[in-house]
């Protein structure tokens, strides 16, 4: 697919094993979305995203949380280990510590999250911890959000969901797969929006507009 606009410029955040990452990489080499990883960033030294990225021949950076002792000092490390690569988008990928969002990056970092927000979110809510919640309380229907991200756990405006139904002989590892399957599909649409200059936000409500022929 021939795009018209230039690609966007991604720097992808993680913790652990990557699974987001490799998807838009995947997505990226496919086509499917108009955006390139520039660098892939991890707040572990350990987490096995890292070598997806060095397999890439991506800029793999590790800022590692427990070395600072305040949100505001690993932040600002994490915007100094980043602007050399000059990125449009960041873009939260199973990334689990609080990042403080500068002026400069405002609606400038999504992230995707396992629940239909702004039920199941916050602080303590992520993977496994999320599909049980939603089980223990009996609900019918889950599925996955991506949002932009501000100073608050899961609080940014929604850009997208896509629902995902709870079966009555679900685990939380099933039900957890079939989210994870819409995370993909999902996440690198909204990044595709983005990269068409088809979102707009007014009084904190997201609009998809059409893209302009």
């Amino acid at each position: 697919m021939e795009w018209l606009m230039p690609r966007l410029k991604l720097a992808v955040l993680f913790s652990g094993s990557g699974t987001t990452l490799e998807n838009l990489f995947e997505k990226s080499a496919s086509g499917a979305m108009n955006a390139d990883v520039a660098v892939a960033l991890s707040s572990r030294a350990d987490a096995f995203g890292l070598e997806r990225a060095k397999r890439r021949d991506v800029p793999g950076l590790t800022v590692a949380r427990k070395t600072f002792k305040s949100v505001d000092a690993f932040s600002e490390a994490v915007y100094t280990a980043l602007e050399p690569y000059k990125v449009d988008l960041i873009c939260h990928a199973g990334f689990m510590s609080m990042l403080r969002i500068p002026s400069a990056f405002e609606n400038r970092v999504v992230n995707v999250h396992p629940s239909l927000l702004p039920s199941f979110g916050g602080k303590g809510f992520y993977g496994h911890h999320v599909h049980e919640a939603v089980l223990k309380h009996g609900c019918k229907i889950t599925g996955c959000t991506v949002h932009f991200v501000d100073n608050e756990y899961d609080n940014g405006p929604i850009i997208a969901q896509r629902a995902v139904p709870v079966l009555d002989s679900d685990t939380a590892d099933s039900l957890g797969e079939r989210v994870q399957a819409a995370e993909r599909e999902l996440y690198p649409e909204v990044i595709q929006w983005i990269a068409d200059g088809r979102i707009k936000i007014v009084n904190r409500v997201v609009h998809v507009c059409a893209r302009e022929s």
